[in-house]
């Protein structure tokens, strides 16, 4: 059996009706990280025009007003390959299609708390998972944040990391331990 796919799923915290600069700038980060680490993304609750319907529209209209990630070219990249998704806010679960939801936070619930060697191994048992990720100054709100089974703190000290370098401090372990 082969890998598990990674997706990083990204829930809007911030403004759920108003596009703005924050969300332009983590999607075009995270677009880099999963072209990257050969990730795929996942949107949630994203003020999304209504006319940009597909996800290469979507990868359109973000990729033409950044400069992050070769104008956003990385994020195109990875919509052309059907490596990037949005979805609504869930209500009741994840998509199940995008695997076992895990939440990366600093404040993990000692019952749902896993190292990262553990998601390393479910990862290469052909386990497909998605890092779920807080945008916004509080991250995943409670309801939210209690869906998922499995909790991780990339720190393992509960230390409370910014948006992007939680992002990249995730990632880049998760594929340095994946591929050494």
């Amino acid at each position: 059996m082969g890998r598990g796919r990674i997706t990083i799923g990204l829930y809007n915290a911030y403004d759920p009706k108003k596009f703005r600069e924050p969300h332009r700038r983590v999607i075009a980060r995270a677009g880099d990280l999963a072209m990257a680490f050969n990730m795929n993304l996942a949107l949630f609750g994203f003020p999304i025009p209504e006319d940009t319907n597909t996800p290469m529209e979507v990868a359109e209209w973000v990729a033409g007003t950044t400069s992050i990630g070769d104008h956003g070219g990385n994020f195109m990249k990875l919509a052309e390959k059907g490596r990037f998704m949005k979805f609504p806010y869930p209500a009741k679960g994840f998509p199940p299609q995008l695997g076992e939801p895990i939440l990366t936070t600093s404040k993990p619930d000692k019952q749902k708390q896993v190292p990262l060697a553990q998601v390393v191994d479910m990862v290469e048992r052909g386990q497909s998972i998605l890092l779920v990720f807080g945008i916004g100054p509080r991250g995943v709100p409670k309801e939210p944040a209690s869906i998922p089974k499995i909790n991780l703190d990339i720190t393992d000290e509960g230390y409370s990391l910014e948006t992007c370098t939680a992002l990249g401090a995730v990632c880049g372990a998760l594929n340095a331990k994946l591929n050494q």
